[in-house]
């Protein structure tokens, strides 16, 4: 049994994009379940699909009427507007099988309990090349790319805009961030930088990359 929905990294230069978000999913009809936006519990409405293999949980397990806690690929399609493709819910309380042998009251539904993670809820980690930093206006563009497809086409990398400082010694470097959702965006909490990324028609092929990276903690910018 997983106790966590973020699979632990399995190699250094590991591109990844995922994270955890709690709300309410609202489809955006009774016969549109696929797409719509997540109402968290601080207020923010974020633009979001139901990807197909968690499409039959939502239809036949979760009650739609309350908040769970969504695993959730973030893109960005507008600057400043956060989209998540929905790929699992966390709430092994809630979706595990029942006890046959659990006492219960006819007519009380027991309060499940909390499913918190470490990182606690709207963590994020994402892992790619820093393509972009701006330090002093705290910005920074990571490029993540994708698996193959099973047929075995290569998807389109895609670019994260992220909020938070990371120096521009790191710009082209493979890096691991730690993020948190403020709103609409992703603030970076630390980082680790894993090593230099070798690029396309640079002399001498690939280039050897730094396994002993370092991680830093960021402090979080004034409001």
């Amino acid at each position: 049994m997983r106790h966590h929905p973020i699979s632990p990294v399995t190699e250094p230069l590991q591109y990844r994009a995922i994270g955890v978000v709690r709300g309410q999913y609202v489809p955006s009809g009774p016969e549109q379940l696929t797409r719509g936006l997540i109402r968290t519990d601080d207020g923010s409405e974020i633009d979001a699909v139901v990807l197909g293999r968690v499409l039959s949980l939502v239809r036949r397990h979760l009650d739609l009427d309350r908040s769970h806690l969504w695993v959730v690929y973030p893109r960005c399609r507008e600057a400043g507007s956060l989209h998540l493709q929905m790929v699992g819910v966390w709430e092994p309380s809630t979706l595990s099988e029942p006890d046959p042998d659990a006492d219960a009251l006819p007519g009380v539904e027991a309060e499940p309990p909390a499913d918190a993670l470490p990182e606690g809820d709207d963590y994020f980690s994402v892992r790619g090349e820093l393509i972009y930093t701006r330090p002093d206006s705290n910005e920074l563009v990571v490029k993540v790319r994708q698996r193959p497809r099973p047929d075995g086409s290569r998807p389109q990398p895609f670019k994260l805009p992220l909020s938070g400082q990371v120096p521009l010694e790191h710009l082209r470097h493979f890096v691991a961030l730690d993020l948190r959702r403020q709103g609409q965006n992703l603030q970076v909490e630390s980082f680790e930088v894993i090593g230099p990324v070798a690029q396309r028609g640079s002399r001498g092929g690939k280039g050897r990359t730094e396994r002993g990276g370092h991680r830093t903690h960021v402090s979080r910018p004034a409001h």
